[in-house]
Formats: C-alpha cells, structure tokens, sequence
C-alpha cells in the first residue's frame, strides 16, 4: 500500500513540514529508507531524528526544527498518539474487508438473529437467541453460544468463545482463543472426611462494555449468580484470567499472565503489568497502576503506583518476615538514631 503525507497529515490532524511524496511502510527507525514513515516520541529518542533513513517522521513541535532540517516530518501534539491512529488508518486500508453473510459451512441454531450486514465465518457455530449486530464479525471455528450478544462492530478471532448468555458491546475485538464465559471455580467441601467437592453452579453470565480488547487465550469467567463485568476501554492482554464476579472498570489495562481473584472490584483507569496477581473480595479504587510481578493481598484505597514481591516461604515464618519488612523504614531510624549516639 501507498500513501501520500499530505494524506496522512490530514488524517491525524498534524503539520506536513517539507515536500510532500508517497511512503509505503511504517516501519522502526532503524530500519526505515526514503519509502518509511517512522515516529519519535519522547525527548530520549531525540538524537535519532538525524541518523534514520526514514522518509517522514512524525513528531512532536519540539522536534520540529531538528526533523524538518533532515527532510519530510509531520508535527503533531503528541506523536505516540498520532503514530496509534495511523497504524488503525494503515491496517483499515490495508486489511481484506470481509463480505457480510454467514459461510454455508457454519451452523447457526434456529431463533438466533443475524444482522445482514454481520459476517459468520466457516466452521463457527451460532446458538440459538443469539444475537450477531450489524457489522460484527464472527470469525472461523468460533462459538457464540445460545443467547449471547455480539455488538454491532465487533470482531471474535478464529476458535474464540463466546458462550451462553454472555455479550460484548460494540467495536470490542476478542482474539484467538480467548473463552468468555467459561464456569467460574466454585465448590463447596463435603465435609466427610472423603476430600470430596461439590460443584457450585455459574449461574451468572459476563457483560462486557464497549471498545474493549481481549487478548489470545485470556480467560473472562461467568459469574455464580451476577455478571461478571468489564467496563468500557478496557484492554486486557494475552494469557490473562479473570474470575467469576469479578468487576473491572472504565479504560482499565491488564498486561500479559495477570491473575485476578473471584469477586475482586477493581475501579477506573487503573493498570497492572504483567504476572500481577490480585487476590479476591479485594477493593482496588480508580487511578491505581500496580507494577509487573506485584501480589495485592489486601483492598487499595487510595491512587497512586504500587509494588511489592517477596520469597514464598513456610506460612508462618513468611507471615513474620512480612510484618518485620513492614516496620523496616522505622528500624532503619532507630538504628541510625543509636549509632549517632556518644
């Protein structure tokens, strides 16, 4: 694909700088030439303007002077921004668009209700009472089980699921893999000495907002007796599970292998790195960002980033260590305040 600056600085609302010409890539600036649109964002990055190859640059006004004195630049606020919504205009233009209708080899269930302008792809199975919404896309090998919603615009990859009674709003993507709905871990002990459990059935569903991205082999468990819930925005990487009741606010990230525990709460605009773990029945408030590897044993209230990891260790004796780690800070005082003692 070609396209030509003049079109792309009109497209994200930034300053062409230079003569106009036609790339053909977006591409890294170390392996840009003369066809490549690159970006450089950040100040750390800004010895770099002068030794790529790229074409066209897109940066930020401070960088103005510097990329307009090597050729093509386009100048927009904030260039990393600039460079997400050129990659959605690029991948728009680029991507095969698929003709709406359902493939003959795909089983769609009587009273299930698809919208002429959705797309059922090969092998995919429908249920009945679901609901495929105008522009969805259910890819092949999917399963969207009986009663469940797809909204309109929205995109299941190949073998994704959807299962029963469960729905996804408008313009959310769902990768490969990835189950929706799938019973939450519940059970109750016998209690007669055999170890036995007793199955609780899930007899919630999942609701999930608009605008949000599940990734590849991501786990969203139905709920026992409520939905479980996603807010709108909300991004979740590959390889993350969510248990049952658990609810996750408006434009919350989740990064690779995080763990959330049942009937955890976590609020808006929050973020966890990856292999996070947040244990259940736990309270997490809006703007909370918890950093890669960290264990959230007990409810945060109030903003701000948090981190922490420690040894696993015999119970009792990590329990110990943990509260002397706790009152480390002060001991550190005490000490200093001895040995400055006579």
């Amino acid at each position: 694909m070609r396209a030509r600056l003049v079109d792309i600085a009109r497209h994200l609302g930034g300053e062409l700088v230079g003569a106009d010409a036609e790339v053909d890539r977006i591409g890294s600036l170390e392996t840009a030439d003369e066809r490549t649109i690159g970006f450089v964002s950040g100040a750390r990055y800004a010895g770099r303007i002068s030794s790529t190859r790229a074409g066209c640059l897109i940066v930020s006004p401070a960088q103005r002077d510097a990329a307009a004195a090597r050729g093509a630049a386009i100048v927009c606020a904030d260039p990393y921004l600039a460079f997400a919504r050129l990659t959605q205009w690029w991948a728009g233009r680029l991507r095969a668009m698929h003709e709406p209708g359902v493939h003959p080899s795909a089983i769609v269930e009587p009273g299930a209700v698809i919208d002429a302008q959705a797309v059922v792809g090969a092998l995919a199975f429908v249920g009945t009472g679901a609901h495929i919404e105008a522009g969805a896309s259910v890819g092949p090998q999917c399963h969207v089980g009986a009663g469940a919603v797809v909204g309109p615009s929205t995109a299941l990859g190949p073998r994704a699921l959807l299962a029963a009674g469960c729905r996804i709003g408008a313009r959310g993507i769902v990768h490969s893999g990835a189950v929706i709905g799938a019973d939450g871990f519940g059970f109750a002990p016998v209690g007669d000495g055999s170890g036995r459990w007793e199955k609780i059935e899930q007899l919630g569903g999942v609701a999930i907002g608009d605008d949000v991205e599940v990734g590849a082999n991501t786990c969203i468990d139905r709920g026992a007796l409520e939905d479980t819930r996603i807010g709108d925005g909300v991004k979740i990487d590959n390889l993350v599970q969510i248990a049952h009741n658990v609810s996750i606010g408006d434009h919350t990230a989740l990064a690779g292998c995080v763990g959330v525990a049942g009937s955890a709460r976590i609020g808006k605009r929050c973020t966890f790195g990856g292999a996070a773990m947040i244990l259940g029945h736990l309270e997490i408030v809006d703007d909370v960002h918890v950093t890669a590897g960290t264990l959230v044993s007990r409810s945060i209230r109030q903003s701000g980033t948090y981190s922490g990891s420690f040894p696993f260790d015999d119970n009792a004796s990590w329990e110990k260590n943990a509260a002397t780690l706790r009152q480390l800070h002060a001991l550190r005082e005490r000490v200093r305040a001895l040995e400055r003692k006579p």
